[in-house]
């Protein structure tokens, strides 16, 4: 991650209470356990901590628990929307929209701590696209583009 400026410095991490304040997400669905670092419109790194307590590995799959790929690209749909809430509309809704050049290079399994990165590549028109990966112990276990759409509820 590039380094932070004096007009847009590092911010600390926070908790699941703060995660739960900001985005809409709840069990089993909140997929993000702890928020490490952000930097204002740059990018977040947030934690998702694998356990045999998740609901879908009663079938995926059962003797070989693997946690699926479409749910990490969800975990790190959820860092980004974390990092766009911050000092923006708290009326916005943010939309998991699309996703590109995703790759998925080793599973991911219980007792892993997943490490969600994702950084703020371009705005356009009520669109947001952001470069995401997921590691475990330094290995990147998947990448890709994400694509969210954000609207003002009123």
């Amino acid at each position: 991650m590039s380094e932070a400026t004096n007009d847009n410095p590092m911010q600390e991490g926070y908790d699941i209470k703060s995660i739960m304040e900001r985005i809409p997400h709840r069990y089993p669905f909140l997929l993000v356990d702890r928020v490490l670092e952000w930097r204002l419109n740059d990018h977040l790194i947030a934690v998702k901590n694998v356990t045999m307590n998740e609901p879908f590995f009663n079938g995926h799959f059962p003797g070989n628990p693997v946690f699926p790929g479409v749910l990490i690209m969800e975990a790190l749909a959820q860092a980004s929307a974390l990092l766009w809430v911050q000092e923006r509309n708290p009326n916005d809704v943010f939309y998991f929209a699309g996703m590109e050049n995703v790759r998925f290079k080793r599973p991911v399994v219980p007792g892993d701590r997943m490490i969600l990165e994702t950084r703020l590549t371009r705005v356009i028109r009520g669109f947001a696209k952001f470069a995401a990966k997921a590691s475990v112990d330094g290995e990147v276990v998947a990448e890709g583009e994400l694509l969210c759409a954000y609207r003002t509820q009123k």
